[in-house]
Parts: C-alpha cells; sequence; structure tokens
C-alpha cells in the first residue's frame, strides 16, 4: 500500500486530500471543521478526518506533499515589495510575521502538524502544477490540454500544457502582476464584496447591469491580445503595493470610491459587474482557441479560481474549439491538495493512470459522513423532535412530498462534497416552479442578497427538455450556466434566461438521484432548486450538530438528516431559537 497525503493550507481554502495506491480516499477543506469560513490555516481536522477515512495514522504515509513552493512565493513577494519601495511598506509589515513564523518553516510546520510522527520525503511543486494535475489526472481524459487560471501562484497567473496518460506538461505561462483573477478581484473589491470570497456575487450581479465599459476597460485597465495574452495597467491597480486592490486612479476612472460593504447596489456597479464578465469571457476564450490552435487537442481540463466563473465556463463549452471539457470541481487552492497527491502517484512516482468513462472524483463526495447512531446522539442531546424513517424509499416519499408542497428542505446526507458546490449531500432544496421560492430562501433561509441565483439539479436523463446543454454534456459539479428552455422553472432561471445546472445521476449519486426520481414522479418535474447548506458567512454545514443549528435558526421548514426527519413546527426550541 502507498499513502500519499496532499496539502493546501496558509493562504485561503485549506485543504487534505489522501490517496492510496492512487484512488482518491478521502479529500476535505478545514473550513467544515472550523467553522471559519475560507479557513487559511494548518488543515489538521481535515488530515485527521483523511487518515481516519483510510485507518492509518500519520506514521503509515509514505509521501506528503504541498501544493506549491513557498520559497518561489517569497522571492515574488520580496521583488514586487523591492520593485515599489518606500510604497508599500505596511503591507509588507503586515505579511512578514506569518513569513517569518511559518511559510518559511513548512517542513518544520508540516512534521509538527502531523504529530512528528511522519519522517519521511515532504514534496512541493509549483502551484499551477498541482492545479493542472487536479485538472488533468481525474478526468476522463487520455490526452487533454489543460488550462489553469487563478490570482496568483508563485510567479504564474494563468499556465497552459497538455495531459498525456500519466504526466502533464505545461508549457506558457502569464506571469504576476498581469493576472485574470487579480483584475476579478478587483472589480469585486470595487464593487464591495469581499476578495478571494465574493467573485461569485460579482457573477451573479453581472446579469441586472449593462456591459457599458466593456470599451473602457480595455482601452484603460487591461490590453488583451488575439492568442488571450493580456496586460494590466498596474496605475489603476494597488495589490503590488498596498492592502487595497485599486487605486485612487481607477476611483477617478469610475467616479466613485469602492461601495461600503452591506451598503446599496447602484447602478454602477451593476454595471462593471457586466462589463468585467465580458471582459474575462473574451480572455477565457480566447486563450481557450489558441490552445487549441497550438495543441490540436479535443478536450479541455479547466482548473484553478478563474475555473470557477461557469459562465465562461458555458461560454467555452457552447463557442470554443473543444469537443468536451472537464473542470476540477474543487478548482480553487483546496483542490491544490488533490492535485499535489495526484501529481506526485503519476508524475512523481510514474504510477499508470486508467482514466474512467466519466471521472475519477467520484461525485467529489469524499469528505465526511456520520452513522445513523451518530445522528440520533445529536439530535437527542439537543431535545429536538424527529422521525426516525428506515426505509429510504418512504423517507424519499415524505420529504418529495414535503417539497411538492411548497416547502423548503435541508438535507444531510452521505458523504460531503470536496469543492465549494453543495451537489445534494449538504444542501438546502426546494420546489423550483415557484416563482417566490428564490427571494423566500434568499432572504429568509439564506439571509443574503436577494438577486443572488439559485442552481437547478436535474435528472440526467431530463437535462435537454429544460435546459440548453449540447447532447451528451454533463454538469454534476454545478459548473456550467446554460439557457433555460421555458419559463416552467422560475425560482432557478437568472434574469437573463439562463441557470447554473447540476446534472444527476445514479453513478455519482444514487440517493440524491432517487429523491429526484421520487420528486418527478409525485409532480413531474425533474427539477430540485439546490443551494448550499449554509446561511450567509458560514461554512456549508459539517456535522449533525452544524445542520441542526442552521436549521433552527432560519426559515427553513424541515430538515432530513441521515435517516431523520425533523419538521420545524414541532420541535419545542422553535421560538425560542
Amino acid at each position: 500500500m502507498t499513502a500519499i497525503l496532499g496539502l493546501s493550507a496558509f493562504y485561503h481554502d485549506s485543504a487534505a486530500a489522501l490517496l492510496v495506491d492512487g484512488e482518491v480516499v478521502a479529500a476535505a477543506q478545514e473550513e467544515r471543521f472550523t467553522r471559519t469560513k475560507h479557513d487559511a490555516g494548518f488543515p489538521t481536522h481535515a488530515i485527521d478526518f483523511c487518515l481516519t477515512q483510510a485507518g492509518i495514522t500519520a506514521g503509515d504515509l509514505d509521501y506528503v506533499g504541498f501544493y506549491e513552493k513557498p520559497l518561489l512565493k517569497f522571492d515574488r513577494l520580496l521583488e514586487t515589495y523591492l520593485s515599489f519601495a518606500p510604497q508599500g511598506f505596511r503591507s509588507f509589515w503586515k505579511a512578514m510575521p506569518a513569513w517569518m513564523t511559518e511559510k518559511l518553516h513548512l517542513r518544520r510546520e508540516i512534521r509538527r502538524g502531523l504529530g512528528n510522527q511522519y519522517r519521511r520525503r515532504i514534496a512541493f511543486c509549483h502551484h499551477h502544477q498541482s492545479h493542472a494535475a487536479s485538472a488533468f489526472y481525474p478526468s476522463p481524459f487520455d490526452q487533454a490540454a489543460i488550462l489553469t487560471m487563478d490570482g496568483v501562484g508563485e510567479w504564474a497567473t494563468t499556465t497552459m500544457g497538455m495531459g498525456r496518460g500519466n504526466s502533464i506538461e505545461l508549457t506558457d505561462e502569464i506571469r504576476f502582476p498581469h493576472s485574470l483573477g487579480l483584475l476579478y478581484s478587483a472589480f469585486t473589491y470595487y464593487c464591495g464584496f469581499r476578495v478571494n470570497s465574493g467573485e461569485y456575487k460579482l457573477m451573479g450581479l453581472a446579469p441586472y447591469g449593462q456591459p457599458k465599459y466593456v470599451d473602457l476597460i480595455k482601452d484603460r485597465l487591461v490590453t488583451i491580445h488575439d492568442d488571450g495574452s493580456f496586460h494590466l495597467n498596474l496605475d489603476y491597480f494597488g495589490y503590488c503595493q498596498s492592502l487595497r486592490m485599486t487605486t485612487p486612479k481607477f476611483h477617478r476612472l469610475f467616479g466613485r470610491s469602492p461601495r461600503q460593504r452591506d451598503s446599496e447596489i447602484e447602478g454602477l456597479d451593476r454595471d462593471l459587474a457586466a462589463s468585467v464578465q465580458v471582459v474575462t469571457e473574451e480572455i477565457v476564450l480566447r486563450s481557450a482557441r489558441h490552445l487549441h490552435e497550438k495543441t490540436k487537442a479535443t478536450n479541455l481540463c479547466l482548473a484553478g479560481g478563474v475555473a470557477l466563473n461557469c459562465v465562461a465556463n458555458g461560454r467555452v463549452l457552447r463557442e470554443g474549439p473543444f469537443d468536451s471539457i472537464w473542470i476540477q470541481p474543487a478548482a480553487g487552492d483546496a483542490g491544490g491538495a488533490l492535485g499535489i497527491s495526484q501529481f506526485i502517484w503519476h508524475q512523481l512516482l510514474d504510477k499508470p493512470r486508467r482514466p474512467l468513462p466519466c471521472d475519477s472524483q467520484r461525485g467529489s463526495l469524499l469528505g465526511p459522513e456520520y452513522s445513523s447512531e451518530q445522528v440520533r446522539a445529536v439530535l437527542d442531546r439537543r431535545g429536538a423532535v424527529y422521525e426516525s424513517i428506515a426505509d429510504p424509499a418512504e423517507l424519499d416519499r415524505r420529504t418529495a412530498a414535503l417539497l411538492a408542497d411548497g416547502m423548503v428542505v435541508g438535507r444531510f446526507d452521505g458523504r460531503a462534497e470536496f469543492g465549494p458546490r453543495a451537489l445534494g449531500n449538504r444542501s438546502i432544496l426546494g420546489d423550483p416552479r415557484r416563482r417566490d421560492m428564490q427571494s423566500t430562501m434568499n432572504l429568509k433561509i439564506k439571509f443574503r442578497e436577494s438577486f443572488r441565483p439559485f442552481a437547478p439539479a436535474v435528472l440526467l436523463d431530463h437535462v435537454g427538455d429544460h435546459f440548453d446543454l449540447d447532447d451528451g454534456q454533463t454538469s454534476p459539479y454545478m459548473l456550467l450556466v446554460c439557457q433555460t428552455k421555458s419559463d416552467a422553472l422560475p425560482a432557478v432561471t437568472h434574469v437573463d434566461g439562463s441557470a447554473r445546472v447540476q446534472t444527476v445521476d445514479k453513478e455519482k449519486n444514487p440517493r440524491f438521484e432517487a429523491l429526484l426520481a421520487e420528486f418527478y414522479r409525485q409532480t413531474g418535474c425533474p427539477v430540485l432548486i439546490n443551494t448550499s447548506f449554509n446561511v450567509r458567512g458560514e461554512p456549508i454545514v459539517g456535522s449533525p450538530d452544524d445542520a441542526y443549528r442552521c436549521f433552527m435558526k432560519t426559515h427553513m421548514d424541515a430538515l432530513v438528516v441521515g435517516d431523520c426527519l425533523l419538521i420545524k413546527e414541532r420541535q419545542r426550541e422553535a421560538k425560542a431559537e
């Protein structure tokens, strides 16, 4: 047995992933255990889960890998600070303590985090190699072009290359400070959302605006070349030398200071969101076309934070030159933990790779699960009122009936999803046919902005009846946007007629598929609203206790935890909460 632990940590979305003889045994983000959103700390809890899942200890590990090269990143930071000195001293002073105590001593920190039980080699690879490995190795392709885009790794912000068999080769890169991820994050910051977590809000806001600033952005902020490469005008961006993403020159260009968080969203914010989204899609699409011309590949794999832009992904699928694309579900830094473990197995150890027809990500259901006994123990301790329904078909029948009756139901079942999307196991579900369901779930359940869209989960055999997704193309990880075909699903149709589709099949998630099939049997509708089981500002729930607490402090109507069904109005504590 060969056990390989991959780690990502100390920037955002820390995670751990474990391979045993090349198979993904477990992967999880630290935030699900600590309840700190985008937790950047050493992933102690995630590591403990992975080792427990495999029934081994840290001393049994054969290899440990870290998802980037910290000395190269430190080199980039020093060179950048020196280039802008004396500007940037505050930023430099704020960053240095973490580097001096942790990031420059990663071997020590990793061994300490593993209880000093691990004595063997620790491998480091480039940040974008980890992204590329996470994109290609789990994919269903024997050969594929690879495109990775994010804020920045060590120096690279965009890379291109090829995957063949069990090896990947990156041949081209764009380097910091020119970054598509940081361009998008600058507008995220300017429009009043948090960098590294609010980019998806900007994407959701874009359809409400008009792309009237596209020409101005391309004239003043970014020069885009035919091959998708680009060059930012750094006079407008502050991320090199300050703690702010934009400069006063940026603010003068658009006639306002950055929007204060939680203040009213203005027309300017909507139009800027629409504009930078168009620019982002253009860069991604041009890059994909250039990569195709260079490699002649028919398949494309995507990873990096920009690959979570499902609107851009949808355009690449529809308008790009590739027959098929596959996107790593944990495309951001968390996925780097999976990437480095697979990079060690295939590239460094030269182990063969046998692509599976769908993929080897196992539905990305790689996180913790809880037994019926553990669930009941939590509910009993909480004094919850629940029914235990041992027959899965009966539980699905009861749950589907509640959903058909207009109730909002939380579902906590099976293994947790790895990545930022809830795929049915840690989800809040609703009836997509009800026009008021979107605002109800946004304001009364999620406590978030009313403009935020919800994703439809649809039975794979029926996706073509409701959504304009190419024949044969699946979207099991909720990473593609396409147009809806009718107005029968108002709660999952965005203002521009689009939807972020999740296709559900028996192979990847048989229990969630069974619930959807039962809802279809009762209603004739093969679609459910699927949004992550959390409220604004919190990570997705990680334990039955988290699920019960979230259920009780929102206006959710019912909760299914394992084989237990809870109805809100029957809970003795409901009014107190």
